[in-house]
């Protein structure tokens, strides 16, 4: 069997995507046992697998317009389908399929891997680091599995589970695992990799090791990594979409616990600039901060900027916009106040002055020079040069800043060259957020919990955050009730854009007060002077969306697939 032909498997009887050719032509010419008698081969199949990681940058299509955080400003971009009315089982938006494609590519080199014999670099100096590598990768494929599984049930629920590689005729009659089965092989996959012991927490200082002969290689899944999916996977089971009424905070606090005291052991810490975590570039990029747990790395590229960078700049093309909800969820810096709480501080007619910093590192304002490169003070009234009625320009009031490069300049005669963009897929700050989250739910906000979760109680974990937000901390007193509320709305501004509010509307099952009364700001100008005007965008919520719907064409080929509710 030739690997050309093993590869383009992987797309073709993977369930919930269509058939996509992946012919990796460098391997077109060998057969299966020679891929596994060259090191670099087989390194080349592993690579293959973390090909299939997701990322949910801004671009048409991404989760932040198909929620609270933002809108995307031409009527018909991919994300306006989550939000318009127009879902269903037959139009699904979703950059989710290739996540069966990254699974079956993981079943058949933990399949086949046996195959592997690298006795003819026996006499290589380096032989004992390859040998090293190789028994690395298989856990490392191992995690990317469950990772894409996790990805799978979080939209779904109920999945087929699959740990085998299929043939066409066992894809098309597969059943759906239910999610608590799925989530535990999540977790029981993530501690049988931790027990196995063989992922360094750093590789550029692993000694006599084959990827460090040259450059160290980043992105690889490291010991913390498998314990972050492990208190993500923990916390999202024990939320509830998923719970059923069973308590299973107590497991997700403990989970969430040790991620944040392995990485005070290896020296992950808060990022101490807020705007530092998207930095851009090869070097000093937002990979290299100290908070980061694991990272996907997009390239070299101005596609963010052409695709979000404010209407009225030249090649650009407005895109994601963030709501007045969003907005409305910075607090006051002084008072530590939400702006519509008695004693904020917030006046209506001034209402981007004293908010919290997170607002200026995230949010391009009307009146404020975005990007930087162009020194232009923003029009985002109407009639403004980067307002409606303008196509494409903000439905919102705002534009976005997270994630882009304000240097950047997209004319088409002086364009700045492609600058690296790398995803964040786990970071310290998210897991402070989760501990404070599980440990309110399970022991409340100022209460110890028990075992290694004894030191540090909710509200502490949170004030972590805020204050290196440069926000007073959460009052003392609050009850389990407003502590959830208040962390809630901390969540949606630290996480802002980082692919968690979608998913966090749904596992709290909040959709219906969150997402049915999404604002914007109408801006008109009077006598020179902007006046603000909070209006609706009109969207469409029903709680069927709190899971995907089964697309329609993979049930008709398979019909033990029973549909999600309401779809």
């Amino acid at each position: 069997m030739k690997i050309k032909n093993i590869f383009l498997a992987v797309g073709c009887t993977a369930v919930f995507t269509a058939c996509a050719d992946l012919d990796y032509k460098e391997y077109s010419i060998y057969e299966k046992q020679d891929i596994y008698t060259e090191f670099n081969r087989v390194d080349g199949v592993v690579t293959n697998v973390y090909g299939f990681l997701d990322n949910d940058m801004p671009v048409n299509g991404a989760t932040c317009s198909g929620c609270d955080e933002a809108d995307y400003s031409w009527a018909n971009g991919v994300s306006k389908t989550y939000v318009n009315g127009s879902w269903s089982a037959t139009n699904t938006p979703s950059y989710l399929g290739s996540m069966y494609q990254g699974i079956r590519a993981a079943n058949i080199y933990l399949e086949d891997e046996a195959l592997a014999d690298f006795s003819e670099l026996e006499l290589d100096k380096d032989y004992e680091a390859y040998i090293k590598r190789f028994k690395r990768y298989q856990w490392e494929v191992r995690f990317l599995r469950a990772y894409f599984h996790f990805n799978l049930v979080r939209a779904y629920g109920d999945i087929p589970l699959v740990t085998k590689v299929l043939t066409d005729a066992e894809a098309n009659s597969l059943t759906r695992t239910p999610a608590d089965e799925v989530f535990k092989f999540i977790v029981d996959e993530c501690d049988a990799i931790l027990e196995a012991d063989l992922l360094p927490t750093d590789y550029t200082k692993l000694s006599n090791d084959a990827s460090a002969m040259s450059s160290p290689e980043g992105g690889r899944v490291t010991k913390q990594t498998v314990m972050a999916l492990k208190a993500r996977a923990l916390t999202y089971w024990a939320s509830p979409l998923f719970s059923n009424g069973t308590d299973r905070w107590k497991e997700a606090a403990k989970a969430n616990k040790e991620v944040i005291d392995l990485c005070q052991e290896i020296g992950v810490t808060l990022t101490p600039n807020y705007a530092d975590l998207w930095a851009v570039g090869a070097d000093g990029g937002n990979w290299t901060k100290s908070e980061m747990i694991f990272m996907r790395r997009s390239g070299d590229t101005n596609t963010y900027e052409y695709t979000n960078f404010p209407i009225g700049l030249e090649n650009a093309s407005g895109g994601n916009c963030p709501t007045q909800s969003m907005v409305d969820a910075y607090e006051m810096q002084a008072t530590g106040l939400g702006i519509s709480e008695p004693g904020s501080g917030y006046i209506s007619a001034d209402p981007y002055t004293g908010r919290d910093p997170r607002f200026y590192a995230t949010v391009a304002r009307n009146g404020e020079e975005w990007p930087t490169s162009y020194a232009t003070p923003l029009q985002t009234y109407y009639g403004g040069v980067n307002g409606l009625p303008t196509a494409g320009a903000t439905t919102t009031g705002y534009y976005l800043k997270k994630w882009l490069d304000g240097t950047i300049t997209i004319t088409s005669l002086n364009a700045t060259a492609a600058r690296r963009h790398t995803w964040i897929t786990f970071r310290l700050g998210e897991f402070l957020l989760n501990y404070a989250e599980c440990m309110n739910e399970a022991y409340g906000p100022n209460a110890a919990g028990e075992g290694i979760c004894a030191d540090l109680t909710a509200t502490e974990a949170v004030n972590m955050i805020r204050q290196r937000a440069g926000m007073p901390d959460f009052p003392a007193g609050l009850g389990k009730d407003a502590f959830r509320a208040k962390y809630q709305n901390e969540r949606m501004v630290e996480l802002a854009f980082e692919g968690h509010r979608f998913w966090d509307v749904r596992r709290w099952k909040i959709g219906a007060e969150t997402q049915n009364g999404v604002k914007a700001m109408e801006i008109t100008l009077e006598n020179g002077e902007p006046k603000y005007n909070v209006v609706s965008l009109g969207r469409k919520w029903d709680d069927k969306m709190y899971l995907f719907p089964i697309p329609q064409a993979e049930r008709l080929k398979n019909g033990n697939l029973t549909q999600n509710p309401g779809w």
